[in-house]
């Protein structure tokens, strides 16, 4: 069994760019850098920051072209992918990048609930369900008992 999955939470380096491929698809590319705290053998505090190149296509490349810039901090889970081309100079190029699946926007500067995903908006391509996008999620409410349980009936 294979996994290819990626999971990052970061600040966009750079603007996103849109682009249509010649299908008319959209795509979106843009830079990530996530930071990582550690204790080096001194004991002494280092940060370490890593940089992605990201890439997202459909709806969500669209979405994320719109709404993020420089700065933004997002959640992109999607697989990491390397391209492979020759260059100008005859040399082989690679580049890995993280292809998107799912895009969650972070907080908005000045915004409420500063660095945190669990109520922001998130961009995922639903092109299996076209209704997805035109109709809102319904809202599931929870209907209580009306009698008082008792806990000597709870079996555990």
């Amino acid at each position: 069994m294979y996994l290819n999955k990626t999971f990052i939470i970061g600040n966009l380096t750079r603007d996103p760019e849109l682009k249509a491929l010649p299908s008319g698809n959209k795509v979106c590319s843009f830079g990530m850098a996530t930071n990582r705290v550690f204790k080096n053998k001194e004991g002494q505090r280092q940060d370490a920051t890593e940089y992605h190149n990201i890439v997202v296509f459909g709806r969500v490349a669209e979405l994320a072209a719109q709404y993020l810039k420089k700065g933004s901090q997002a959640l992109i889970e999607g697989r990491m992918q390397t391209r492979s081309w020759d260059g100008t100079d005859g040399q082989k190029k690679y580049r890995t990048e993280i292809v998107a699946e799912s895009v969650q926007f972070g907080s908005r500067p000045g915004g409420a609930g500063a660095g945190k995903f669990g109520g922001e908006s998130k961009a995922t391509d639903d092109s299996k369900d076209p209704g997805a996008k035109d109709a809102p999620a319904p809202t599931d409410t929870i209907e209580y008992p009306s009698e008082e349980i008792n806990p000597d009936d709870i079996p555990f």
